[in-house]
């Protein structure tokens, strides 16, 4: 469905896209990563010809795809990071506006906001103005704003920033329905407990490339860290830890306010090792978790940055 080949994009002395190649299959819902600066946000203008790029080439449906594409871009929907309705018009007004955009015929369009509106769980608030709603309903208007034309790809771009918890289950579940509607979805975001929950296949990108891809599983099996054993309650010398660090299969170790990280590689009865290292040193502690890796470590190994800086 989205074929990118080759992108290159500058600002002058800066390359925000290096030769950035990405392929994007009808029906996914595909998750595209990166840290801050990474190039995500460019790569996202250039796909809907908001922004010109220097060398490559942009496929969407087939088709090449350029500014005045406009029957390619009836097929788009978009939701913004930032909300994007006018305060001066009801609920209704907002959805029935940006269906409008796509939609001529007045019956269907009336058709599609009713759609819509149920959709996104607005049916009680259809006639209050956006500054009446609450953080979780401002986001769900967005969305339903952005989906109405029933579009056949939907970009998301952090659509569940600072809404609460019952709001972001509600948004995540219908991002799910959309695709099981039939829609294909490009989700970023900075909250990867999201991505892993509802992505078929995600990208990491940073410096303005692709720099890893697949499954949520497939990321995991190619970083080091398959166990990360944390230790409570502990206290420890420096030539203990300088021990446990010696461990077989471990690769890392901190420790701090008392609490103990290890990480390990793939291998049988890692967290064993480590609690007979402390059972013969007679050393004391609290809770013991042991954890599988999550795609928050994937992200860190890969790009060595957090995802919220």
């Amino acid at each position: 469905m989205v074929h990118i080949e080759n992108l290159v994009k500058r600002y002058g002395d800066l390359l925000a896209l290096d030769h950035l190649n990405l392929d994007i299959k009808e029906g996914e819902v595909f998750g595209l990563l990166g840290p801050n600066g990474s190039g995500k946000t460019t790569a996202i203008n250039c796909l809907l010809a908001l922004l010109k790029y220097d060398k490559g080439t942009i496929t969407l449906f087939g088709q090449e795809m350029h500014p005045d594409s406009y029957d390619l871009k009836r097929q788009i929907g978009v939701v913004p990071q930032n909300v994007a309705v006018f305060d001066q018009m009801t609920v209704y007004e907002n959805i029935d506006y940006f269906c409008g955009l796509y939609i001529k015929d007045r019956t269907r369009r009336k058709e599609l906001t009713e759609e819509a509106i149920r959709f996104a769980g607005l049916e009680d608030h259809r006639k209050m103005l956006p500054r009446k709603l609450s953080g979780g309903l401002l986001r769900r208007l967005n969305i339903a704003c952005g989906i109405a034309h029933k579009p056949k790809l939907i970009i998301m771009d952090e659509p569940t920033v600072a809404v609460d918890p019952q709001s972001r289950n509600r948004i995540l579940e219908g991002i799910l329905e959309l695709n099981r509607q039939g829609s294909t979805i490009i989700y970023t975001s900075h909250y990867m407990e999201e991505v892993e929950q509802i992505c078929s296949r995600i990208v990491i990108m940073d410096h303005g490339r692709s720099i890893a891809s697949g499954t949520t599983e497939e990321l995991k099996r190619m970083i080091r860290t398959a166990e990360t054993i944390r230790i409570e309650g502990i206290a420890l010398t420096e030539e203990q830890l300088a021990a446990v660090k010696e461990l077989p299969h471990v690769f890392q170790a901190g420790y701090e306010d008392q609490k103990l990280t290890v990480k390990c590689t793939s291998a049988k009865h890692n967290l064993i090792r480590v609690l007979n290292y402390l059972q013969q040193q007679e050393v004391s502690f609290g809770r013991v978790y042991s954890e599988l890796p999550t795609l928050n470590d994937v992200f860190l190994e890969i790009t060595g940055k957090e995802l919220r800086d």
